[in-house]
């Protein structure tokens, strides 16, 4: 009996020992659990409070983080309140440098995106998209906006096309694209014809199904001749319309002649700059732009 009564308490002490221990290994994993969610709560209000929408601005092959310092400098001769001006590459080792700053305050930022790889070539687009995508992973942390306006120029419309179908979906339950704008991109690099559908044209419209349906889209055309900008055949800008058209809220195409008309002028083309005032900046001279301004189907 004494026995039985022994072997009783020791299993009882057993169990009561792992009760214990259970309880603790439980307490343990709630504490970093609750931290956790703290912190991720903290993180969601710090984006759902900012009043910060930046111009991201990408630029084409060949290109630097300093292409867009003209256009940068003409769109603030344009406005009292003067837009503040990061550029950020993107080296080959996954390290990102960082020059200018963003001004305290300043609602509406310009930041470009640069790459050390900077060729042209789809395999070369892929990988642009996916620096690209480090970038913006290190500037939506830092600066925690909950939206912003999306600009490229050439290739830099490709590799934001790559981006919004393969990396965006990871941004969107906290990050808004609102308007995207793309000048000269030649989305079925240099075919005149859709006819000659290249890999890259072919998955852009295969995937066009992930591209956020609450966006607009500009794209612009050069002519200086009558059917290229001297580079980019019109048809290839043109087949842009096969990957946004209809998956978007707005897609709007828009043609601009002239001087300044040629490819690697358009950047810094005043008909361009009054475009981007118009459709994509959403404050000049410190008054919000009219909603019906923006850019309709």
């Amino acid at each position: 009996m004494n026995m039985l009564k022994h072997k009783a308490n020791a299993q009882q002490k057993k169990t009561y020992r792992l009760l214990i221990f259970t309880t603790i290994f439980l307490v343990l994993l709630a504490i970093p659990a609750y931290f956790w969610m703290q912190s991720s709560t903290r993180r969601a209000e710090q984006f759902k409070k900012s009043r910060m929408s930046p111009v991201i601005m990408v630029p084409g092959s060949s290109a630097t983080k300093e292409r867009f310092n003209t256009l940068v400098k003409m769109l603030n001769e344009d406005t009292k309140n003067k837009h503040s001006l990061l550029k950020l590459e993107v080296k080959n080792s996954g390290k990102i440098t960082y020059s200018g700053k963003i001004r305290r305050g300043d609602r509406e930022p310009i930041i470009v995106v640069g790459f050390e790889n900077n060729h042209d070539g789809y395999n070369n687009i892929k990988k642009q998209a996916k620096m690209f995508d480090s970038a913006f992973n290190e500037l939506s942390e830092e600066y925690k906006f909950n939206n912003f306006k999306a600009f490229g120029h050439s290739n830099g419309g490709l590799i934001w096309t790559y981006w919004l179908e393969h990396y965006y979906s990871d941004y969107k339950e906290h990050i808004t694209i609102k308007r995207l704008m793309t000048v000269g991109s030649p989305y079925n690099f240099n075919e005149t014809s859709t006819n000659n559908k290249t890999q890259m044209f072919s998955d852009f419209v295969d995937n066009r199904s992930k591209i956020p349906s609450n966006l607009s889209v500009i794209s612009v055309i050069g002519t200086e001749t009558y059917d290229s900008d001297g580079l980019v055949p019109e048809a290839s800008v043109q087949a842009g319309k096969y990957i946004y058209q209809k998956q978007v809220k707005h897609f709007t195409t828009m043609t601009v002649t002239g001087e300044d008309a040629e490819h690697s002028d358009l950047p810094q083309n005043k008909q361009i700059v009054n475009l981007i005032e118009q459709y994509i900046m959403d404050y000049q001279n410190g008054k919000r732009n009219n909603p019906q301004n923006k850019p309709k189907n």
